[in-house]
């Protein structure tokens, strides 16, 4: 197992923590993580986009009863940013650990101890390793596909969207980052003209990605953007139907917490808010099953 010095938690505004750990589920005893149903827990905020992620996936994988998930509070309790119930386990996990005990967190209840906290491994062992008979979220011959659909999401969309909303920025950086985002947003409306999904008949985990980041977009970035921009953003008809649709499906409308999106932006957001506050572009709460 791989684990990063605490020094790697400190975020950088427009990237993700590196994670502490990076265990992986395996196949069979030789692997030490092998696939035991009821072995492993899960920890994850849905307020926090890589919890949101991992538990859209566990709910269309059905994977309650195989692999429990815990859920955290939407703002961390401890003044370092993490979370105060997830300390016991990241200081059996390692000697000494001083960095923040952040979620979401793969643990082995045999040993008590953190398997790993990167979700994007997490989110393929859930679906390879206990995903069984259901429709694979990583089929054979989509990881290209998949993995070009979350650097457009991390940097088309949630890097771009931070850029263009930074009060710091200088106004043609600002510019150039909304232009780039309305592109994502503009190539990702054109992918869906006539398509239910984004890469496939079904579901997979791109869907899962990109309507994360669709998320984010209208329940966190939008705070930041004016008013023109905003209008701007909302005018891909296709795509924002799209994320009514899937928000309506139970897996991932029971996890859309609002409130603590709202309560974890506010805790951790010192940024100004602008016009684009007052635009909402998808009514949530109406199309969430929740």
């Amino acid at each position: 197992m791989t684990v990063t010095s605490p020094a790697a938690h400190r975020t950088h505004r427009t990237h993700r923590p590196a994670p502490a750990f990076r265990g992986r589920i395996g196949s069979d005893a030789r692997s030490g993580h092998y696939a035991v149903a009821g072995r492993y827990r899960l920890h994850l905020s849905t307020a926090c986009p890589d919890g949101l992620r991992i538990a859209v996936t566990h709910g269309l994988l059905g994977l309650d009863s195989v692999c429990p998930a815990t859920f955290l509070p939407a703002v961390p309790d401890s003044p370092d940013g993490g979370h105060s119930a997830l300390r016991p386990l990241y200081e059996a996990s390692a000697h000494r650990y001083s960095g923040p005990a952040v979620a979401p967190v793969l643990s082995d209840d045999w040993s008590g101890r953190i398997v790993s906290t990167h979700a994007p491994d997490i989110m393929r062992d859930l679906d390879r390793r206990f995903g069984g008979d259901r429709l694979p979220l990583y089929p054979c011959g989509t990881e290209a596909k998949i993995e070009a659909v979350e650097r457009m999401c991390a940097q088309g969309i949630e890097q771009a969207a931070q850029r263009a909303g930074s009060s710091g920025g200088e106004p043609v950086e600002r510019d150039m980052a909304l232009t780039a985002l309305l592109e994502t947003l503009g190539a990702l409306e054109r992918r869906l003209a006539g398509r239910t999904y984004l890469i496939r008949d079904e579901i997979t985990a791109a869907d899962v990605e990109l309507w994360v980041a669709l998320v984010q977009l209208d329940l966190v970035h939008r705070n930041h953007l004016d008013a023109s921009a905003v209008r701007r953003i909302a005018d891909h008809p296709t795509l924002w139907a799209y994320a009514r649709r899937l928000t309506a499906h139970p897996a991932f409308g029971r996890h859309l917490d609002l409130t603590g999106i709202a309560r974890r932006h506010h805790a951790r957001c010192h940024g100004l808010e602008a016009a684009g506050a007052a635009v909402p572009i998808l009514d949530w709460a109406a199309h969430s099953t929740r």
